[in-house]
Order: structure tokens, then sequence, then C-alpha cells
């Protein structure tokens, strides 16, 4: 899934479970759960070559800007105090998609991160198709925009 729907739900899931002991687990939860569904994201058809690392990487900068500008928004925007609960569950709800990025764009994968990255790697299923890929996405935004 793209950095923007990992990232408000996390964002979600911090501001509505203010135990972190509690809130970050299901974070991660989270995270693999929203990769197990069938979606689209910047890093789809990098291992097979249909996309260029370049790319990749412009994409997801771009998704990272829309993430802090979504999660301002939603979170932040009217707000005099820095709502940090939100901010952390954001960063915590993209942390397995980091952990997976120096194996992705420089192939060097340190040991530490390798089970992790074969977690994700059991749970992560991407589609080339925008449309049916980014549909799961947009629910989940659009639920989280009304529960928050």
């Amino acid at each position: 899934m793209l950095s923007l729907a990992h990232s408000a739900t996390g964002a979600y899931i911090a501001t509505s479970i203010p135990n972190p002991f509690l809130a970050i687990p299901l974070i991660f939860l989270s995270h693999y759960l929203e990769d197990w569904i069938p979606h689209w994201d910047v890093g789809t058809g990098l291992s097979s070559g249909k996309r260029k690392k370049s790319t990749a990487i412009a994409l997801e900068l771009l998704d990272l800007a829309l993430t802090v500008a979504l999660i301002y928004w939603l979170w932040q925007s009217g707000s005099n105090t820095l709502n940090t609960s939100a901010w952390w569950g954001a960063f915590v709800g993209i942390v397995p998609d980091f952990m997976e990025a120096p194996r992705n764009f420089w192939k060097w994968e340190p040991g530490f991160l390798k089970p992790f990255n074969e977690v994700h790697g059991w749970f992560h299923h991407s589609t080339p198709n925008i449309a049916f890929g980014l549909a799961p996405q947009l629910i989940t935004l659009i639920a989280l925009f009304f529960l928050r």
C-alpha cells in the first residue's frame, strides 16, 4: 500500500489508543493486514524490472509529501498544539516499508532486517492494476476520515 494509507491508519490507531504499548503492535499488525490486500504501490514492478528505481523513488517522495499533508489536515490543522500521537503513529505505520528500502533500492539487506522483511514478504500482495490496487486504499482513507 501507499505510505498514505499506512500512515493514516497508524495515526488513527495512535490517536484512538493512547497507550503506545498497545498501539504500536496494532499499528504494525495493521500494516501487514493492509499489505495482505492486493494493492498498487510505488514499488510495484520494481523487482520485475518494469519500474525504474528512480521512478519509484520519485513516486515515493510524492507519496510521502502527500502523507505529511494528509496527516496534518486530518489530525493537526486547527490545533495550536502538536498532535504527537498522530505523527508518531503515522511514522510507525510505514516502518516496515523503511526496513525493506535498503534491500529494494540498494540490494543490501542487513542480517537483523532479514526476518522482518521475510514476514513482510509473506503478507505483501501487490497488483499492477492501478485502479484495482488503489480502490482499497481509497476506501481505507475515506473510512478513516469518518472514523477519526
